[in-house]
């Protein structure tokens, strides 16, 4: 018998106006339980007690708020294992990888629990006598939060955290793929010492329930992680309102393995960087620029270290790369490999449907060579198993070819020449820049976010985070008569 799990709204858990299915993409058999799906009077009573409940905790003591995100951060870590396998068992993702992934879900919430305490405000001299100026930040309000189903947990703490920290309220819309993985935290969350609604779980489609939240009046804030298109839709919806967005969108990473590179070292990084997590993460190295010094013994090297990954259900021992999330995101994966071929790129290993054990959505990794950056597959974000080797003449041309793309959020060089590292890690034209490192792998304590078409408004993680989730005011106060 499958589990019913229900929205949080209000401080109650209550059924929706409609159930979906979360089945195992490993197991397709596997139903994990039936999930509630938010009406548009469901958004609107969260929204209403957000915005009563926002008023009580910007007033809360910052030592409240440091206990209640510290019990949230630590029970995530000490439930890492178990959690992580459910999370596993609905996104896909190795064990581990999920295991770790709600570890780091949990060390986003120590953080910013430690960041409560550290919200210092500033004072100035005015350039009038007798007046003194203070300087602070106050909560922006009701956040509504829109995550993605690649990193369930971990892309809406990081988002969900700053947003408590900082005296805000949260209505928060996850992925419809990945519904359990959100009722889990939302449990969490539920136990601690919150006023009713602060915190709200609405589930639904992007379609429905998603735009009624992005477009209503009720929202001071905006924080979304998924596509370009979808991103730049809730942004034209949100200047309806004047809502502040900050988005998280779409990517084209590079790694550029230069002639003096580490071979192996190399080679690691960039099947950790494009096959990780099955290809789908916005970091994801899926375009592998080479010179041509070295093309072919990388390539060699890179085709055996892809043949060699173990495909198979994210639950079992020894598994590296499990399925991809849905049949939708397995068909355009399919799609993709087609129009390589069609344009010219010659797959060298890969890129098949899987048939397993258990029935899933496997897929052997798929390795491209002779690419250009002109290909359409090294030009749209793929989020699959899929890379291709681009041979690049010089330093120069690698260079030219890493930001020849209308995005930016990472991008990787692989070299012994610590010029070369200095030169490319001040322009490359991206947000993040790895040396000798994949381009998959950031901290949560520093500024993580994009240009181009990654990205669009203040950065996510760290400190940065403030700049979103706060609003500054500038206090002028008279100091009295002169002595």
């Amino acid at each position: 018998m499958s589990d019913n799990h229900h929205n949080y709204i209000a401080g109650q858990w209550l059924k929706g106006a409609s159930e979906i299915e979360n089945r195992n993409p490993s197991d397709t058999r596997d139903l994990i339980g039936l999930y509630a799906q938010a009406s548009r009077a469901q958004l609107d009573s969260a929204l209403a007690a957000a915005s009563e409940a926002q008023r009580i905790w910007a007033r809360s003591g910052l030592e409240q708020r440091y206990k209640v995100l510290m019990a949230i951060g630590q029970e995530l870590m000490q439930r890492s294992a178990e959690i992580g396998r459910t999370l596993s068992r609905e996104e896909g993702k190795p064990m581990a990888e999920g295991a770790g992934e709600v570890y780091r879900a949990g060390q986003f919430f120590t953080y910013y629990a430690a960041e409560t305490l550290r919200q210092l405000g500033q004072t100035a001299d005015s350039v009038r006598d007798g007046i003194e100026i203070d300087i602070r930040r106050e909560p922006i309000g009701v956040v509504a939060i829109i995550s993605p189903w690649n990193f369930p947990m971990a892309t809406a703490c990081w988002k969900i955290a700053p947003a408590l920290a900082f005296g805000n309220a949260v209505v928060w819309k996850p992925a419809n793929l990945t519904p359990a993985s959100a009722v889990i935290l939302s449990e969490i969350i539920a136990r601690q010492d919150l006023p009713a609604g602060l915190f709200n779980l609405v589930m639904g489609a992007g379609s429905e329930i998603g735009q009624a939240l992005i477009e209503h009046p009720g929202i001071n804030a905006i924080s979304f992680t998924g596509s370009v298109d979808v991103g730049k839709g809730i942004a034209a919806s949100a200047a309806a309102n004047l809502t502040k967005v900050q988005l998280e969108m779409g990517s084209k990473n590079a790694l550029a393995v230069m002639d003096d590179a580490d071979l192996d070292l190399a080679v690691s990084c960039a099947v950790n960087g494009a096959f990780g997590g099955t290809g789908q993460k916005c970091t994801a190295s899926s375009r592998l620029i080479v010179h041509e010094g070295i093309h072919d013994a990388f390539v060699e090297k890179l085709l055996a270290a892809t043949q060699a990954l173990k495909v198979g259900h994210a639950l079992e021992a020894g598994t590296q790369i499990g399925p991809v999330a849905s049949a939708a995101q397995l068909e355009a994966n399919l799609a993709n490999l087609q129009l390589g071929q069609q344009e010219g790129a010659e797959l060298l290993t890969g890129g098949q449907r899987l048939e397993l054990e258990s029935p899933g959505y496997y897929q052997a990794p798929a390795l491209f060579i002779g690419g250009s950056n002109a290909m359409r597959i090294n030009r749209e974000e793929l989020f699959a198993p899929i890379a291709c080797v681009i041979k690049a003449g010089s330093y120069e041309e690698a260079l030219s070819l890493v930001n020849d793309t209308r995005f930016g959020l990472t991008a990787g060089i692989m070299t012994r020449s610590l010029a070369r590292a200095s030169h490319f890690r001040r322009n490359a034209r991206v947000g993040c820049v790895m040396v000798n490192l994949p381009t998959a792998g950031t901290d949560y304590h520093v500024p993580f976010g994009g240009r181009g078409d990654s990205s669009y408004g203040p950065r996510e993680q760290g400190r940065s985070a403030v700049e979103f989730y706060t609003h500054v005011k500038t206090g002028y106060i008279a100091a009295g008569a002169p002595l």
